[in-house]
């Protein structure tokens, strides 16, 4: 500041000040209500590939009927109860804690390759495989472990259910792949591969008892039934990625900022500010310009003139950054 005295605030020089740097309360920002995302959950499938998706798994319910009814001889519902969204880790970490007692058939479209499985919980399987039998007083609760003869009448069952699945999208072409297993992990898959689980009620059309199975199949062999497309995959070497990658950071808009010094004024040395004025800054007239990146001072330069516009002659990269 130059040696003035400072004059004393008038009400109309206070009000100007406020109306400029904004004297009115910040409002709260309003509460808005936003849909749940879960970073945890896949999100292998847009909003409109999850409603073709609805209607597959329906079709597949009423197949699953039908299958039923080729067996048993008698009238069956199937509903979908849900369809979720699994990391294979999360699944298999449940598995390696006990907490399945599955018996599992998996399938896949070639052999040997499984991208699939069907689930039988323990109490399901006992309850299908009396029913498989003739036996309509099926034991609740039981955990009697099957014979050869219910399993194998199982396994039939289960591989009608696989052709059920496989019928709905002709391209599919799944079919079993070896025999049930228990208590086994059917799949090779890495822990972040993502998972599909079709989860359906099946019951008597006369009775109110209800069995549960379940589809797990990967998200990326549902991509026929939702009408989505993946471009063929292509390995590049490192230095293509490494090419590919600068030239993409080439393009990239960067904002430089040349900053001479800042300093800071008390309220009523701004208020007192008039023309012809003189700012004393804290920086020596030797010292360089600072030259900003993305809020880090990256070069230092000294200011110049070229072309009728201010520039910076570049004279050093700052300390910690690459030149």
């Amino acid at each position: 500041m130059n040696g003035k005295t400072p004059h004393n605030l008038s009400n109309e020089r206070i009000h100007q000040l406020l109306t400029a740097i904004g004297s009115e309360p910040k409002e709260e920002a309003a509460s808005e209500e936003v849909a749940e995302y879960n970073w945890f959950d896949p999100h292998y499938f847009s909003s409109r590939q999850l409603v073709k998706l609805d209607d597959f798994t329906k079709r597949l319910a009423t197949s699953v009927a039908e299958k039923f009814f080729g067996f048993c001889r008698c009238k069956f519902d199937v509903t979908i109860a849900s369809t979720t969204f699994h990391f294979s880790s999360e699944i298999l970490k449940q598995t390696s804690n006990g907490e399945s007692k599955d018996y599992y058939l998996p399938f896949g479209a070639d052999q040997p390759h499984k991208c699939g499985f069907i689930g039988i919980p323990e109490q399901t399987a006992v309850v299908w495989a009396r029913q498989l039998l003739g036996d309509s007083e099926s034991e609740k609760g039981s955990n009697q472990t099957l014979s050869s003869l219910e399993e194998s009448l199982l396994l039939d069952l289960a591989s009608a259910l696989v052709e059920a699945l496989s019928s709905r999208y002709a391209s599919a072409g799944f079919h079993p792949v070896g025999n049930l297993i228990r208590d086994r992990w059917p799949l090779e898959v890495h822990d972040t591969e993502e998972l599909c689980r079709i989860s359906f009620d099946v019951k008597k059309t006369d009775s109110e008892d209800r069995s549960k199975a379940y589809f797990l199949i990967l998200c990326e062999e549902l991509n026929p039934v939702v009408g989505k497309t993946i471009q063929a995959s292509q390995k590049f070497s490192a230095e293509e990625i490494s090419k590919a990658v600068l030239n993409h950071l080439q393009k990239m808009s960067v904002t430089v900022t040349a900053q001479l010094i800042s300093t800071v004024l008390s309220f009523k040395e701004i208020v007192t500010l008039r023309t012809n004025d003189i700012l004393l800054l804290d920086k020596k007239i030797n010292q360089p310009v600072e030259l900003i990146i993305d809020g880090r001072t990256a070069y230092y330069g000294w200011p110049v003139k070229s072309a009728g516009k201010y520039a910076v002659t570049i004279a050093s990269t700052a300390p910690g950054d690459a030149s």
